[in-house]
Formats: C-alpha cells, structure tokens, sequence
C-alpha cells in the first residue's frame, strides 16, 4: 500500500510508546519512553487496505522458508516463497468481498480465507486497525485494514474439481441470495401484513454465526449462575417502559441522567425557545404546550447563563415530544402539522416511539413516550412538579397520570390543594401486580 500522508489525517499529538529492549534489559523491568507523532490513514476507494491473516493449521511461512535454506538438496539456495493472491468481486454490491489464496512452494495444498464465509460471517463486534511504529522517524502509522476483518487461512487440497465446484457453487449462492433479496423487497412493498410480518421474524431469527463460537458461547451460558431477584427486577422495568434510570442514584438528578434523555448531538438543535425569549419575543399559546408556556418565566429567575440554555433546551425538546406525538398519533392532530422537528431528533423519536412499519406511535410505545415527557417536566421543576398542565398536554385525565409518576419511583404529595409529584432516591419501584385467570 502507498502510503500518503496528504491524504492520511495526521495529528500532531505526541504520544508515549513502552517498547522493551531485550538486549540491553533482559529481564524486562525497564522501558522505553519514545515520543512519535500518530498518524491516522483513512480507506481509499481505488486501493486495498493490508490484509491481516493467521494460520490456524499452525503452518508458518518463515519457518518453511529458513528449511528450505538448510536443505542440503537445495543447490541453488533458494526458498520456495509461497505465493499470495487476492481476488475481489467486482460486483457493484459486493465489491467489499476479499478471498485470500496463499500457495507454498512444491506443494498442492493451499491455504484459503474470505471476508464473508466461515469466521469472517460472525456477527462483528470490533474493528481492527494495523500500527507501524517507526522509532527513526518517529512516527506511528494506523492503517486500517481490508474490510475490517482477519481472514482465517484454511487449508484446501488443490484440484482442478474442488476449484470448479466451489466455483458453481458460489455462483448458485450468490444467484439465490439476489433472488431471496428480491422477494423480500416485493413482499415488503406488496404483500399481506401476514408475510411482513413473518419475513420480518425470519430476518430476527437468521444469525450469522459461526458454529464453533456459538457452541463456546452456550456452553459459557450454562455455566453462569444466574440471579433470579435480578432477573424479576429487569423484567419489571422493562414491563415499566421508563427512560435510562440509575436505580442506585443518591440525588434526582443522578436517577434519571439528562445525557441518556437528550444526546450530545441535541442540543444544538434546541435554542428556539431561548432565542425567542431572548429578543423579548412572547411564545404563541397555539405553538407551544401548556406546560412549556407556563414555565418560560422561570428563565427569568435564573442568572446564569448556561443554565438558562439548559432549560430552555429542555422546554424545546418537551415541545417537540408533543408535536411528535401530534404528526404520529392515530389522530394526526392538526398542531403538529406545522411544526419543524430537527431531522437528528426526529429520527430518534421515530426509532424510540413508533412502529416500524406503519410509522405510526406504537400502542406499547405510549407509556415510555408519557414517562420520557414526565421525566423531563421533572427535571424542569426541580423534581417537585404539579401535574395539572401536563394532564392536558397529554390528554390524559390526573388520575390516570398519577399511576405514570408512581411508575417512575415518584411520590405524590398534597400541599395547600395541590398534587405534587416529587422523587425520592433511591428509586424505589412499586412491584408489579400479575392478575391469575381464576379457576372455573
């Protein structure tokens, strides 16, 4: 691979490297302090990335090498070097896939890896990358390698048959698999709720995994001790559909953290609200919920800055929960129609609330969808929240919302009249009640 530094990312962060020096400290208790400058190499479409590749026979190329330098019989005293070759489809939608053929020299045996059959199938959990340290220059390349996968070399006997029959059938697989893909697509578009369904669930239940690593996997299963309690407790919450929650949090803010709620990538998204108040502009009843309206007035109370950015923020993400709601329901109400959602928040909320075939709010999404909106009217009102406007933003009556708040691990208080919903830590969840079919 030629390497290009104009078209690498080069950082110019110094980083230390430990390298042991056997020679000089044999027991290896000092190191080596080397300051180098990281350089990061990103794919290009019109060359392949390194391969990376191990034997797992145990054959090695060096060690075959320096034995055919030793042989007595080897006159001219050159190795038989075993020969490296790479194919790649060409096919326009498969062109990420690789196979691997290296050959030593006088044998018949080849040694055979794919990036898509065998190991390289499994479901990919890390990525890779190859590091080239270079103590002169002081430079440390990270290259990544092709197709991010580490090609297992198998040996393969080879004939003129064994080549013509994995030939044919790698070209029935490829011609079946392209048909398979076109009839999912015309059942997706055309067919019955019935075969969506069931194409949807065949998808779920097809795992591309390796036979060996699925036996290592279940037999570590077995031999785990599972906790029963804890199994209870999870299925409880998940029944629940609450946000992301810390059941061991010891203040409010910590039990239901505002970062799992509203993501990094949000909040830039999120200063209408504040604009707004910031040129003195009022906030149009008819645009925004109840809630959001009665609670603009506490950015007036508030002197710093960045906590005003903060709620503002907040306000505006509520906003868009309920415009959401409004485009998505069964009803499509005719506020949300108008509404702009950031397509980066929009694209979440589709993922978190709706179903994904008739893009529509999910039956059994509507309760995490009112515990995400209550959670944030929390956070708002410093966890001590009266519950009235936001019955109405949700059109739900306060009895029904109270059973919503007691969900979270909130506490319903009454002061002066008012229902008030704090939240005490840590959470405490109240248990779940399982009806039984009585017994005729």
């Amino acid at each position: 691979m030629d390497e290009q530094p104009s078209a690498s990312k080069s950082r110019t962060q110094k980083s230390k490297k430990r390298s042991r020096d056997d020679n000089q400290n044999p027991g290896g208790a000092k190191h080596e302090n080397l300051q180098v400058k990281i350089q990061l190499f990103q794919d290009q479409p019109n060359k392949i990335p390194p391969l990376v590749a191990y034997f797992p026979s145990g054959y090695n190329p060096q060690t075959q090498q320096r034995q055919d330098e030793e042989e007595p019989n080897n006159q001219n005293n050159s190795p038989k070097v075993p020969k490296v070759k790479v194919f790649r489809n060409m096919a326009q939608r498969k062109g990420n896939r690789l196979q691997v053929v290296v050959s030593p020299g006088g044998s018949n045996v080849d040694f055979v890896g794919s990036s898509f059959t065998g190991e390289a199938a499994a479901a990919q959990v890390c990525r890779y990358s190859l590091g080239v340290l270079d103590k002169e220059a002081g430079t440390l390349k990270i290259i990544p390698i092709a197709t991010n996968k580490i090609f297992r070399l198998e040996p393969r006997v080879r004939t003129a048959e064994t080549a013509n029959e994995e030939a044919s059938n790698s070209t029935k697989s490829e011609v079946t698999a392209n048909r398979m893909d076109k009839l999912g697509e015309l059942t997706a578009l055309y067919g019955t709720k019935r075969e969506r369904k069931k194409r949807k669930d065949a998808i779920n239940l097809k795992k591309e995994v390796d036979s060996e690593s699925q036996k290592s996997l279940d037999k570590k299963i077995e031999e785990v001790a599972f906790d029963k309690e804890a199994l209870t407790n999870t299925s409880s919450l998940i029944a629940r559909n609450i946000p992301p929650h810390d059941v061991s949090a010891t203040t409010p803010l910590e039990a239901y953290p505002l970062d799992k709620i509203i993501l990094k990538g949000d909040w830039d998204f999120l200063g209408d609200i504040y604009k707004l108040w910031k040129d003195g502009e009022k906030v149009a009843t008819n645009a925004y919920p109840h809630f959001v309206c009665n609670r603009i007035r506490k950015l007036d109370a508030i002197e710093d800055e960045t906590q005003q950015w903060k709620l503002s923020c907040i306000l505006s993400y509520i906003t868009h929960l309920m415009k959401f709601r409004d485009q998505f329901s069964m009803g499509r109400v005719k506020s949300g129609k108008k509404h702009n959602i950031p397509s980066i928040i929009h694209h979440r909320f589709l993922n978190l609330f709706t179903d994904p075939e008739s893009k529509i709010l999910a039956s059994e999404k509507i309760n995490l969808f009112i515990s995400y909106v209550l959670v944030l009217a929390l956070h708002v009102d410093g966890f001590r929240t009266d519950p009235s406007d936001i019955a109405q933003d949700l059109r739900i009556s306060k009895v029904d919302l109270r059973q919503h708040f007691l969900n979270l691990g909130c506490k319903l208080v009454h002061q002066n009249s008012i229902l008030y919903a704090t939240l005490p830590v840590p959470l405490n969840f109240p248990s779940q009640k399982i009806r039984r079919k009585r017994r005729q």
